[in-house]
């Protein structure tokens, strides 16, 4: 093989996905057991993660849910908040937010969310593959026990692992159910059997066979080829960006250790491929950064433990920059790093003003339509309205209406005296506003009404009032 093959042959790597073969076909990921520094370090952030996963749907704050995204009802409760359609731009500023955060954060440090927090990788390297490690051993137990025909051994083992991983799933399934319906509403559809709740038992089982699927057969896949964030790293990051990178001036040229050859022709890579073995997406890190890679730290304990072995330092893979390894440089704040930080800052400083100053009802004022002024027998002129409430909290409310700005105007209910607002409701009436002839100076005079709650004034709205035009 000549230098040119020799290149086209190390290239390929951008052309193609290492769990997928020239044919198609998928090719199955057996990767090492992995052990070692950062491992422990992910063993215990996925505890401290995955415990606040699941005790999430029990933990209330003020009698309020932590988390609940109710898109069935259009309820939604964030840190004991709740949050109705009405405040759809505190949801879309907070997106934005998220989004800028998320852009900062990977020009920054790359895709260490993907390594260290995403859900996915979290269940899939540190729960599943545990039980797969547990029940069917390291990568070369695991191709062999796929390889040999059906036995007993075979049937036992399979049939064990999958039976764990369908009560996962189910376990995963009622815990993503209580942040979308509630705690309560979950353990009434769990109580009760299927016919009395047809609906609740049908979202359970697929989201059970989703989950099951996915971290069953769909694996690393669910990374590589479905979810965006690798794609979009592609355009975030740049030289200054951290990830888990080689030091291929360290590295290379790389090869075997072999008796009496001279060890200062070679880098300190001795080609083992331990770190290729060790990946869960099957890459090879000495490629460099790839779209497949999740920066789960694998490959550096595989080659801490071999350096280790060798007598040479550690951390020929490891967490750096292109820049960092390539000039020495450690500095992360380039200009773009301190643009986005501004922005984030503004966006985040807007976020924490609007959600301070949100009222915990929502008010809308609106005149029937169709309807003019009438005027009454004891000289006042009349406007009928529409009002409609939004309850945001968890609390019944007894409302009062007044006209701020008009002391002599008067707001009657139309049929029941009290308004009183349920918690986590949505009420309305017909009012009648009522100011004396005299006080109307213009045919379409503003109003400010004022809504109070507790005798305390809660918010104000904007209306217009309608008169004679010669007043």
């Amino acid at each position: 093989m000549n230098q040119k093959d020799l290149y086209q042959f190390d290239e390929e790597f951008r052309d193609t996905i290492a769990t997928v073969d020239e044919t198609g076909k998928r090719l199955w990921i057996y990767p090492k057991k992995p052990k070692g520094y950062y491992h422990n370090l992910r063993i215990g952030v996925t505890i401290f993660l995955l415990g606040i996963l699941f005790a999430g749907p029990f933990i209330t704050i003020g009698g309020r849910p932590l988390l609940l995204l109710n898109i069935f009802e259009r309820k939604f409760v964030i840190f004991g908040q709740a949050f109705w359609p009405q405040d759809f731009f505190l949801l879309a500023l907070l997106l934005i937010t998220f989004f800028v955060f998320v852009i900062l954060f990977t020009v920054v440090f790359g895709r260490l969310w993907c390594g260290w927090a995403c859900p996915q990788t979290l269940f899939m390297e540190m729960v599943f593959r545990k039980i797969e490690y547990w029940i069917e051993g390291d990568a070369n137990q695991q191709r062999k026990l796929d390889q040999k025909p059906w036995d007993f051994e075979k049937v036992r083992k399979k049939g064990l692992k999958h039976i764990i991983y369908a009560l996962i799933a189910i376990l995963i399934a009622h815990t993503a159910m209580s942040y979308l319906i509630g705690i309560d509403k979950v353990m009434e559809i769990v109580s009760q059997p299927p016919s009395e709740n047809i609906a609740g038992f049908t979202g359970m089982v697929v989201f059970t066979g989703i989950f099951y699927w996915v971290f069953a057969y769909l694996r690393e896949q669910a990374c590589v080829a479905i979810c965006p964030y690798g794609r979009l790293q592609g355009v975030l990051l740049d030289n200054k960006s951290i990830a888990v990178m080689y030091d291929w001036l360290r590295g290379e040229p790389r090869g075997k250790l072999k008796k009496n050859e001279p060890v200062e022709e070679k880098g300190d890579c001795i080609d083992c491929k331990l770190c290729v073995h060790a990946c869960p997406t099957g890459i090879d890190i000495r490629n460099g950064t790839q779209l497949e890679c999740v920066n789960c730290t694998a490959c550096i304990d595989a080659c801490d433990e071999v350096m280790v072995k060798v007598n040479k330092p550690k951390g020929l893979i490891r967490y750096a920059s292109h820049e960092s390894i390539s000039t020495g440089s450690k500095s992360l704040f380039n200009t773009r790093v301190k643009a986005y930080s501004v922005v984030l800052l503004i966006l985040v400083s807007i976020l924490l003003s609007a959600l301070m100053m949100r009222s915990d009802i929502e008010t809308t004022i609106l005149k029937v339509p169709g309807q003019l002024y009438q005027k009454t027998e004891k000289g006042t002129i009349t406007n009928l309205y529409n009002i409609q409430f939004v309850n945001k909290t968890f609390e019944d409310m007894k409302i009062d209406l007044k006209v701020i700005d008009q002391e002599e105007a008067s707001i009657i209910k139309v049929g029941e005296a009290d308004q009183l607002l349920e918690a986590n409701s949505l009420s309305e009436g017909v009012y009648f506003i009522e100011i004396p002839a005299d006080k109307i100076t213009s045919a379409r005079m503003k109003l400010t009404v004022g809504v109070y709650v507790n005798g305390e004034l809660e918010e104000t709205v904007k209306t217009k009032f309608l008169g004679p035009i010669n007043n």
